[in-house]
């Protein structure tokens, strides 16, 4: 169970874009290399999707930078029946470990032929805001939602810059999703 902020003190006077907190497996994606969460991961089927998808833009990243974002390719603990790709972001990073403006980071995807996270708001920091917003998610079909300043930040300023709301009990299964059969996550009918 996460909690709701660890400091709010830090986003006052921001404006930040909130998103939704996506139910996959965070990977990263720079020039030369792609890895799930940790840089040493290992080779697992419900990568291979975004492994293509890194091999068609891969030389179109800056040297230097990385694209990170959710490979939603398997269900982990929500089934989702209406994704627009397997692959959305939620940062990019340039050579200096700064994270881009959230306006930098669409018109990134955007050239490269990426989607973003679904979009909830682009407010100013609004704590009585956000706490409603969790009444209002239906905790069955979504896991929670992320909170970033939409200008850039250095990562050394990340916890002051980027926080999130979880569902309570989040993980459902017994077992982690790894070890399960791969039931992939159905895309929007076009």
């Amino acid at each position: 169970d996460d909690k709701f902020m660890p400091n709010v003190e830090s986003f006052i006077g921001k404006r930040i874009v909130i998103t939704e907190k996506m139910d996959g497996e965070n990977t990263n994606m720079y020039p030369d290399r792609i890895h799930a969460r940790s840089i040493d991961s290992k080779h697992h089927d419900s990568r291979n999707w975004v492994k293509g998808l890194w091999g068609s833009i891969r030389n179109d990243i800056p040297e230097g930078w990385r694209i990170c974002g959710e490979n939603l390719y398997a269900k982990h603990s929500l089934f989702y029946e209406d994704l627009e790709t397997y692959f959305m972001v939620f940062s990019v990073w340039n050579e200096k470990n700064e994270c881009l403006s959230w306006q930098d980071t669409l018109d990134i995807c955007d050239m490269l032929g990426l989607k973003t996270v679904p979009v909830i708001d682009i407010i100013e920091f609004d704590e009585t805001y956000l706490k409603n917003l969790v009444t209002s998610f239906d905790i069955n079909v979504k896991e929670g939602y992320v909170i970033r300043n939409v200008d850039s930040f250095h990562f050394d300023d990340f916890s002051t810059n980027v926080g999130k709301w979880v569902r309570p009990k989040h993980v459902t299964t017994d077992q982690h999703w790894m070890f399960n059969a791969i039931i992939p996550n159905k895309l929007k009918a076009k």
